[in-house]
């Protein structure tokens, strides 16, 4: 009876120790490293920028990619190779009409090395664009790395300089994304920012009207642009949106001397709901002629040209 209480006591017997591993995560894991050195942070980030720069290479992109592209015809695929579009190979027509056009591409792609060039049947040219009027001339356009839109605040922090960042909402047409582009570069910008969908991209076309600028000016492409815009604002960003009824006029706005995002809606419908409301300020472009609007390129031109001014 005895023994039988002594099994069906509380007390308990001899246990497995841990090894020491209780003792081990109670020491922590010392202290927290620098913002330079965590993974993901923003000051990280920067660093490794500044590192890739002093090393030559060219910044991550982490806004994702575009689809490849075909440019189509004769006076198209000229036209590109003399703008600098970027490409990876010229498909020819075999047995094609050897006019002024086609000897022009040739000599233009083999001068710019590094450019494929491929010889192929009609047909394959015929499966290939989808039947368009190619012309015997069909040239491949790799797809555009886009920036995400911290690059482009980080890179401006880098160089010890105020964002100047303009944000395209509701834009459809390439070219004037491409203007936009050529814009930024010429007034010392850090860069475009785009929405994901229903929104202009890189193409050929943009490429073109940017004339070769878009090799150095940075395009972002952000997935919801209020979010975008609203990170910008917690970095320290004024946002500012152009409408025909803003409340501040162009040359009274102070902010363009400092940290700025420029935001510019469609011709037609001007800003969209949300990102007229997550503006800091929308302002408006006194124009005496009584224009009612003026097209994406042309506005964000006029813009930059005053907060270059300001910045001078």
């Amino acid at each position: 009876m005895a023994a039988h209480n002594r099994r069906m006591s509380g007390k308990k017997g001899a246990q497995v120790g841990s090894g020491g591993q209780r003792r081990r995560g109670l020491e922590g894991k010392g202290p927290t490293p620098p913002a330079e050195m965590r993974k993901g942070h923003v000051k990280q980030r920067a660093a490794q920028a500044k590192v890739r720069r002093s090393q030559g290479r060219p910044p991550q992109r982490r806004g994702g990619r575009s689809a490849s592209e075909l440019v189509v015809g004769r006076n198209p695929v000229v036209e590109a190779l003399r703008e600098g579009v970027p490409a990876t190979t010229l498909y020819v027509q075999q047995f094609i009409d050897n006019d002024e056009r086609v000897r022009e591409a040739l000599q233009l792609a083999a001068e710019r090395g590094g450019l494929n060039l491929m010889e192929a049947p009609r047909p394959e040219l015929d499966r290939m664009t989808n039947g368009l009027n190619h012309q015997g001339l069909v040239l491949q356009v790799p797809p555009y790395e886009y920036a995400h839109p911290e690059d482009l605040a980080e890179a401006a922090a880098d160089a010890g300089e105020d964002p100047l960042i303009v944000a395209l909402d509701g834009v459809t047409d390439p070219r004037n994304l491409g203007a936009v582009v050529r814009s930024v570069s010429a007034f010392a910008g850090h860069g475009v920012v785009v929405p994901e969908r229903r929104a202009a991209g890189m193409t050929a076309g943009a490429w073109k009207t940017s004339a070769g600028t878009a090799a150095r000016t940075p395009v972002a492409r952000a997935t919801n642009l209020t979010r975008a815009l609203e990170a910008y604002q917690k970095a320290g960003i004024t946002v500012v949106g152009l409408a025909a009824d803003g409340e501040a006029e162009l040359g009274d706005l102070e902010a363009l001397g400092g940290p700025v995002v420029i935001v510019v809606g469609s011709e037609g419908k001007g800003l969209s709901r949300l990102v007229g409301e997550t503006c800091d300020i929308r302002v408006r472009i006194p124009m005496p002629g009584g224009a009612e609007s003026l097209n994406a390129g042309v506005a964000a031109g006029i813009v930059l040209y005053e907060a270059a001014r300001r910045r001078a």
